[in-house]
C-alpha cells in the first residue's frame, strides 16, 4: 500500500536524490521521481554535460507543477544525498544477455562509486545498471558501505512482470497476487512456485476452490515471458525505461518515508550456500537500507535453482573482477 501523499511531502522536504546516468532510464526515473512528490532535490550527473542540461531544463517545466529543484551536478553535489541510483552504463543491445555487459559496466563503476563514495560517505546506493547483481557486489565492494546501504534494484521489476502475467492469468488485479521473483535480474531467476498465492490459497488450492484445472504448462509459459520480456522489449523498441523508471521510485518510497517494506531487491549475502554474492530476495526496505530479517522458505527444487543462480552471478562476478 501506497504512502498517503500529504505524508509523503512531509518526508520529501529535506530529501536530495542524486541520479547517475541521463540515459533513457535515468531520466525516465527524475520525471517518475518528480511526479512522486518524494523529493525535494533532484541532481541528474553525466558525463554528457550538455545533454544532461537539456534533460534538466525539460524537466524543469514538469517541475513547476511539482514543486521540487531539478539540477545538473557534478560528484560534489553527492552530499547530503538520501540516496543515490546508478543508471549509468552501456546498454543492452537485441540479442544480448545482462552478463554480455559486465566488462565495460565493471570499468565504469570502477570510476563512479569511489567518487560517490567519497562525497556521500553515508547515502544509500541504487544500482540499476546491468547486470545488476554482479554490479550491486562490486558497489559495494568499490564503496566499502555496509551491505544494506547498496541495493541493487535486482528481480523487483520481473516480480512486477510475474505478478502481471499470474493476474493477466487468472483474471484478478495483480495487486492481490503474492508472488516473487529471486535470484538474479536474468536468465537464471527463479520464480518461487511454491510460496505463489491469491486470497491467501497457493496457486493450486486457489484453482481448487474456483473449480478450474491448475494449468502447469501455462504457468511456465508466463515465467517464460516474464524472463524473456526484456528482451522483447529491446528487440521492439531498443531500450526498456518506463517499467524500471517506476520500480526504482517504489524502491525509493519505503526507504525515504522509513516505510519497512517488502521489496525484492538485490543485496550481497550468502544465499544456498554461495557465499558474498548479490542476489535478489524480499527485504525489507528503511531509511537504513536494505534487510533481510527472515529467510524465505524454499522447496528443495527450489533451493538448488537457488544456488545455481548464485553461482552463476558469483563466477561472472570473480571472472571480471579478477581480471581488474
Amino acid at each position: 500500500m501506497s504512502v498517503p501523499s500529504t505524508e509523503i511531502e512531509s518526508h520529501a522536504k529535506s530529501i536530495k536524490v542524486v541520479i547517475v546516468g541521463a540515459g533513457s532510464v535515468g531520466v525516465t526515473t527524475a520525471y517518475a521521481l518528480l511526479l512522486s512528490h518524494l523529493a525535494a532535490e533532484i541532481v541528474l550527473i553525466d558525463i554528457d554535460k550538455n545533454r544532461a542540461l537539456g534533460e534538466v531544463m525539460d524537466l524543469s517545466h514538469a517541475a513547476h507543477f511539482a514543486h521540487a529543484k531539478v539540477t545538473v551536478g557534478d560528484y560534489e553535489d553527492c552530499a547530503g544525498a538520501t540516496a543515490v541510483i546508478i543508471t549509468a552504463g552501456v546498454n543492452q543491445k537485441p540479442g544480448q544477455t545482462r552478463m554480455d555487459l559486465v566488462k565495460t559496466n565493471y570499468g565504469l563503476f570502477e570510476q563512479i562509486v569511489p567518487r560517490i563514495a567519497k562525497h556521500a560517505p553515508n547515502t544509500i546506493l541504487i544500482v540499476a545498471t546491468n547486470p545488476c547483481d554482479v554490479l550491486t557486489k562490486a558497489a559495494h565492494e568499490l564503496s566499502g558501505f555496509p551491505v544494506q546501504r547498496v541495493i541493487g534494484s535486482g528481480t523487483a521489476m520481473d516480480t512486477t512482470r510475474f505478478r502481471h502475467e499470474l493476474g493477466k492469468h487468472y483474471g484478478v488485479n495483480p495487486r492481490n497476487v503474492h508472488a516473487v521473483i529471486v535470484g538474479e535480474h536474468g536468465d537464471s531467476q527463479l520464480p518461487v512456485w511454491s510460496l505463489a498465492s491469491i486470497a491467501g490459497m497457493r496457486l493450486e488450492d486457489y484453482c481448487k476452490q474456483k473449480g478450474i484445472a491448475y494449468d502447469e504448462e501455462a504457468m511456465e509459459a508466463l515465467a517464460k515471458r516474464t524472463r524473456e520480456a526484456a528482451y522483447e522489449i529491446i528487440q521492439r523498441k531498443g531500450k526498456t525505461n518506463y517499467g524500471v523508471a517506476s520500480v526504482l521510485v517504489s524502491i525509493l518510497e519505503p526507504i525515504i518515508t522509513n516505510a519497512d517494506q517488502l521489496v525484492t531487491v538485490s543485496r550481497v549475502g550468502n544465499y544456498a550456500g554461495v557465499e558474498g554474492v548479490a542476489l535478489s530476495m524480499p527485504c525489507k526496505l528503511n531509511r537504513k537500507g536494505a534487510h533481510q530479517d527472515v529467510e524465505l522458505l524454499l522447496n528443495e527444487k527450489e533451493k538448488e535453482a537457488l544456488r545455481m543462480s548464485a553461482t552463476s552471478i558469483k563466477e561472472c562476478f570473480d571472472g571480471v573482477a579478477k581480471k581488474e
